[in-house]
């Protein structure tokens, strides 16, 4: 969690926002400050990313367009892995920052030694109850590999911020 708060902190103090010592400070001033001043995150004005309609942990579509002009974390996840733990501080941060325009997308992949093998209904149970999660959860994808959703790959090949998915 170190190294995304690290990361975090670098892209806010990239597009002029604060990051001090603390956690309290990392998105000073304001998102919506931000946002008035015209420096938002490449990847949240990229319309491309709004385009994608994908179902959340219920089935149900939702399109990603709904989240324009939010700052827009998006995060595979996994039920059974050593970084399972992140969902408490990914859920710390989303508390702390949503209402100034920060969004989290969680979306539970299979990909890394068979970590996430669970069915939507066993992802949701299990995050909603063990980790208390608000922020959107989506339903399972594939983040890399020939069956790798739309959405990765647009991320992983050809967003702004290419890479695979680690």
């Amino acid at each position: 969690m170190e190294k995304l708060r690290h990361t975090l902190v670098g892209l806010f103090a990239a597009i002029g926002l604060t990051a001090g010592g603390g956690s309290s400070d990392l998105l000073e001033p304001s998102l919506a400050q931000a946002k008035q001043e015209g420096t938002m995150l490449m990847a949240a004005q990229t319309p491309a990313v709004y385009d994608f309609t994908l179902n959340d942990i219920d089935g149900k579509p939702v399109s990603l367009n709904q989240f324009r002009g939010k700052v827009l974390l998006l995060v595979n996840t996994a039920s059974f892995c050593g970084n399972t733990p992140q969902y408490t501080d990914l859920e710390k941060m989303y508390e702390q920052y949503r209402r100034k325009g920060f969004e989290i997308l969680a979306f539970p992949a299979n990909n890394f030694g068979q970590q996430e093998p669970g069915t939507n209904t066993e992802i949701k149970t299990f995050c909603y109850t063990k980790y208390s999660l608000s922020f959107p959860l989506f339903s399972k994808i594939s983040v890399k590999g020939a069956d790798k959703h739309p959405l990765y790959r647009y991320l992983t090949e050809q967003s702004p911020f290419p890479g695979e998915v680690e």
